[in-house]
């Protein structure tokens, strides 16, 4: 099922494909969400972290640039790259250290481009004229094998 277009109609259509991917989901992940302004990014983001268990209030870190949330087995660290301004700025921002603690949800990925791991799931979201939601998934590295087992 992940390994083609997703159709996002409605608000249960992302919850079952953010489900799919928590199930999958372990310590060192990265989830990279792409897509244009109100594509689904930051809605995909809280039907993920709602399906790991999050109950809190879940907001952008456009401006913050980073959120943190606990989950039973590992930390999710949030990033919104959206305002960063330069690649240098990932590391007072604390990216390294979120690679390695916990699973990394990225929203704006194409701005940290070099510092992205080559396992990632990379998610790209978009939407038509009608406003007709889709995820196209992209699995890279150990990914490719994982999404295999539905």
């Amino acid at each position: 099922m992940l390994d083609q277009p997703f159709p996002l109609p409605d608000l249960a259509a992302t919850d079952q494909l953010a489900g799919l991917v928590a199930s999958r989901l372990r310590r060192g992940d990265c989830v990279a969400l792409q897509g244009p302004l109100g594509a689904g990014k930051t809605t995909f983001a809280r039907a993920l972290l709602r399906a790991l268990g999050i109950t809190d209030d879940v907001p952008s870190p456009t401006f913050t640039l980073l959120q943190t949330y606990d989950t039973a087995d590992f930390p999710i660290y949030h990033f919104d790259l959206y305002r960063l301004k330069n690649e240098d700025e990932l590391e007072e921002i604390g990216w390294e250290d979120a690679l390695a603690d916990g699973v990394v949800l990225v929203e704006w990925p194409e701005r940290a481009e070099t510092h992205m791991p080559g396992d990632r799931l990379a998610l790209h979201f978009g939407a038509d004229a009608q406003g007709q939601r889709w995820c196209v998934p992209e699995p890279c590295g150990d990914w490719m094998e994982r999404l295999k087992h539905d």
